[in-house]
């Protein structure tokens, strides 16, 4: 791994194999600081793993496509993939920002507790599932089974959503603009009050995504009847 600082910028080249532990030994070592560290990496190759367990308010700029987990267990550091990304993007990120230039694989945002997850392409199945408390928001469309059993948070997704969305859901709030192919067990629409048009409002600026307004937005969330075990609802189960 060639490393470097440009101006207090630290520069890591992912070309030579086996050099992703080496990066975030580097980047572990910043655990714990208050300076904001601009941090490039070249090259990433579509490698597992890179820019997992930050704790630093970082900003990292991935100058192409990442495999599995990137960035996961971020705290506040801001990271930016200029790329696609493989399964696991942001998985249990605790704060902090992950941008996704491309789109995304499976599992986006999955048990994600708080920060911001913003994917400006589409994201695959299984979106922001088990989602703890973070903001998702996708600029594309998401697929199946997105927002599996979330429990608190906000995904918010600009195109369409595949089937079974929502499935199981706690009280985690979803917004869709475009088509939704199915809800999942227990997920309904519900009506947009004034307060949602802001939370909308607010995850658009946040992700600077201008070319939708909150209006052409719906909601979808838990009905509310598999908390508690009741005969009858068997088979949802």
């Amino acid at each position: 791994m060639a490393t470097g600082a440009v101006d207090r910028q630290l520069i890591f080249d992912l070309a030579p194999e086996g050099q992703v532990r080496e990066l975030n030994r580097a980047l572990h070592a910043l655990a714990g600081g208050t300076e904001v560290v601009p941090v490039s990496v070249q090259n990433p190759g579509g490698r597992h793993s890179i820019a997992v367990g930050l704790d630093a308010p970082l900003a990292l700029e991935i100058g192409g496509h990442v495999g599995y987990y990137c960035a996961g267990m971020n705290q506040r550091a801001t990271v930016r993939i200029r790329g696609n990304c493989g399964v696991g993007v942001a998985e249990n990120m605790m704060s902090g920002t992950v941008i996704v230039e491309g789109s995304a694989s499976q599992a986006a945002g999955s048990s994600a507790h708080g920060g911001l997850l913003l994917i400006e392409g589409n994201a695959s199945a299984r979106c922001a599932i088990s989602l703890k408390g973070a903001s998702v928001v996708v600029g594309g469309s998401v697929g199946h089974m997105s927002a599996f059993m979330a429990q608190s948070g906000a995904l918010l997704v600009c195109g369409d959503a595949g089937e079974a969305l929502g499935d199981s859901l706690y009280e985690a709030r979803l917004y869709v603009r475009g088509a939704v192919a199915s809800l999942g067990a227990d997920c309904i629409e519900k009506e947009v009050r004034a307060e949602h048009l802001e939370e909308i409002s607010s995850l658009l600026a946040r992700a600077e995504i201008d070319d939708a307004a909150p209006q052409e937005f719906r909601r979808y969330g838990s009905a509310r009847q598999l908390y508690n075990f009741h005969v009858d609802n068997a088979g949802e189960y």
